[in-house]
């Protein structure tokens, strides 16, 4: 029989988590005296109504946590609502150190403070197919893409015409 891992206050560790309940996990982690990270990353949702912002888990079904002490045993993780298991390799539990992780947190930063134009995946040249207008099925190309706008270039009658939309009346044709 193995010795039960010893935990490191200063090393992370890494449990996986039922599917979408990253945050049910982190509460029940919390409520029993652990430190929980769960790096959430800003996405846009399209709707009727435009680009909505959303944060989701940066690695689904997987969120870091350390005990407070040295003392604080790491087995009862496994017991936690919201949790799969914990991620092993072998015997040993899966560990990284403050600098990895203070690394995720600065992508999670960087992205979260990140506007809509900068997180777009449309980009000028791109053929893009209008939905949810009068010009619904028309394709055109991407001329340029702004934080409220992105404008394209459609051929209308045989003649060039520029049509400027919000981001969520195009989407990437394929």
């Amino acid at each position: 029989m193995t010795e039960p891992h010893q935990p490191t206050p200063s090393r992370w560790y890494l449990a996986s988590t039922k599917p979408r309940l990253e945050k049910v996990a982190r509460f029940n982690l919390e409520e029993q005296a652990f430190e929980v990270y769960l790096p959430l990353y800003k996405q846009y949702k399209k709707t009727a109504n435009g680009p909505v912002e959303m944060f989701e888990p940066m690695f689904p079904r997987y969120i870091f946590f350390r005990p407070q002490s040295q003392n604080q045993s790491i087995s009862v993780v496994r017991s936690t609502k919201g949790i799969h298991n914990l991620v092993r390799f072998g015997f040993e539990p899966a560990s990284l150190d403050d600098e990895l992780l203070e690394r995720i947190r600065q992508v999670e930063h960087l992205r979260n403070n990140a506007s809509l134009l900068e997180i777009s995946q449309l980009k000028a040249g791109q053929t893009v197919l209008f939905k949810h207008s009068a010009l619904s099925g028309l394709e055109g190309i991407v001329q340029s893409v702004s934080s409220k706008r992105v404008a394209v270039l459609l051929q209308i009658m045989g003649h060039p015409t520029l049509v400027k939309v919000e981001h969520h009346h195009v989407e990437l044709s394929t």
